[in-house]
Formats: structure tokens, C-alpha cells, sequence
């Protein structure tokens, strides 16, 4: 597909199984996660899945699964909370507005886009709560929605176990999500 900028409808016509995400209207290829993220993401999912379940508290979901935000702003996050009181923005098609939690783990392909570009989409749209995830500082930073920008809630390291303010009494230790490699 050459050209530019993008709609939603144009992203639609892209081949199944190619990973993207249009942002601000460009068509952005990236290639697959890397094994270390696969696995971070779902002890992540584990973790939130079983406390929002257990609390009745909305819907964990993660990718690959659009994220509509615009016509021209159609992500893909790696983890994605949706509160209950807003379940009505799922559809069978994707997820129609901001979820309330949104998680991406940084790889060398999409790290610039989730520290920047996505993150202020994300804010922008009204997401409430936003988590960088580095594999290789093994480092979670939780970011709340400020006034006019993110604010900083907290970094947690390898050794610390991760809470948030969106969802108060959940608590990830980041050792088990970490966790070494088999093998290694």
C-alpha cells in the first residue's frame, strides 16, 4: 500500500497475520515480539486477569487486538484494561475508545513509538493509566494521568512488587514476571 495518510479503512485492507498500527494516519509494520516479551506480557496478563476477575472489576485483554481511537489512530497494545462500568466500548470488531489500562512492553522495533508517539495518543484519548514495561532494565514504569501531561505514579524494579492506582490491592511481583529464561 503506498501513499498516505491512512484511515481506519485502509488499515483494514492490510494483509491478516502482518503486524501494524496506524498512528496519525502512517502505516506502521513491525515484526513480531521477541520470546522474552511474549512471556513478560503473560505473567503480566496472569497477574491482572486474576485479580480483575476475582473483583469483578471489567476485562483484560491484549494483543493483537485494535484499539480504535481515530480514524487515523488504530493501535495494538500488549495489555489492555477495561473497566466495567465502560465494557460497552468492546465490539466484536475491536475496542471502540480509550481502555482505562493500557500496558506496552518496550522491543527494539516499537520502543521510540510507545515512549512517545503512542504514549501521547494514549493521553490524548483518555486512557487513564499507562505502564512501560523495559525486558532488559527490567524496570515497569506506571504512569497516571495528570492535568496536561503523565505523571510519574512510580518505577519498580526487578526486586519490587508493582502496585497501581487504578486498581488498588493488586500487587505483581516483578521477580516472577522477570523470571529468568529456561535454559539460562
Amino acid at each position: 500500500m503506498s501513499g498516505g495518510p491512512y484511515t481506519y479503512a485502509d488499515y483494514c485492507l492490510t494483509e491478516e497475520g502482518g503486524r501494524c498500527f496506524l498512528m496519525e494516519g502512517e502505516l506502521v509494520m513491525v515484526p513480531a515480539p521477541r520470546t522474552v516479551h511474549q512471556r513478560i506480557s503473560k505473567m503480566l496478563q496472569k497477574f491482572i486477569d486474576r485479580f480483575v476477575e476475582s473483583h469483578s472489576l471489567g476485562e483484560v485483554l491484549y494483543a493483537p487486538l485494535d484499539v480504535y481511537l481515530s480514524e487515523k489512530d488504530v493501535l495494538q497494545p500488549d495489555i489492555v484494561f477495561i473497566s466495567r462500568d465502560r465494557l460497552h466500548i468492546i465490539t466484536e470488531e475491536n475496542i471502540q475508545g480509550a481502555p482505562d489500562l493500557v500496558i506496552e512492553i518496550l522491543s527494539p522495533a516499537t520502543a521510540r513509538y510507545d515512549k512517545v508517539t503512542k504514549s501521547r495518543l494514549y493521553y490524548r484519548y483518555g486512557v487513564q493509566e499507562y505502564w512501560l514495561v523495559d525486558p532488559d532494565g527490567q524496570v515497569v514504569q506506571v504512569f497516571q494521568r495528570g492535568e496536561r501531561y503523565w505523571n510519574l505514579y512510580d518505577a519498580f524494579a526487578v526486586d519490587h512488587t508493582l502496585t497501581s492506582p487504578l486498581l488498588p490491592g493488586l500487587e505483581i511481583p516483578l521477580a516472577q514476571v522477570f523470571a529468568p529464561l529456561p535454559g539460562k
